[in-house]
């Protein structure tokens, strides 16, 4: 490791003001980087869609369940009607 005080003896820092030491370690991260996030949105996107694909049959389910229910009901209170 070297010991940034070393630079400070020189006189001179060691990548002046433009930065394009750091710039240049900053694109090869961004590059290294970008793949490996696309990759894990893309995953993520399939997951994304299983889980709505199970929720929309649900959500159905339930919409004819609820009709079943409203049905009976609807019954119950015709009977009721009818018996007085």
């Amino acid at each position: 490791m070297i010991n940034p005080d070393i630079f400070s003896l020189i006189g001179r820092p060691w990548d002046p003001y433009p930065f394009i030491l750091l710039n240049l370690f900053l694109s090869m991260l961004a590059a290294i980087q970008a793949p490996v996030i696309m990759m894990s949105q893309n995953r993520q996107d399939s997951k994304d869609r299983v889980r709505s694909e199970l929720d929309y049959r649900v959500n159905l389910k339930a919409e004819l369940e609820i009709g079943e229910v409203l049905l009976r009901i609807a019954k119950i209170e015709q009977r009721l009607a009818n018996g007085r």
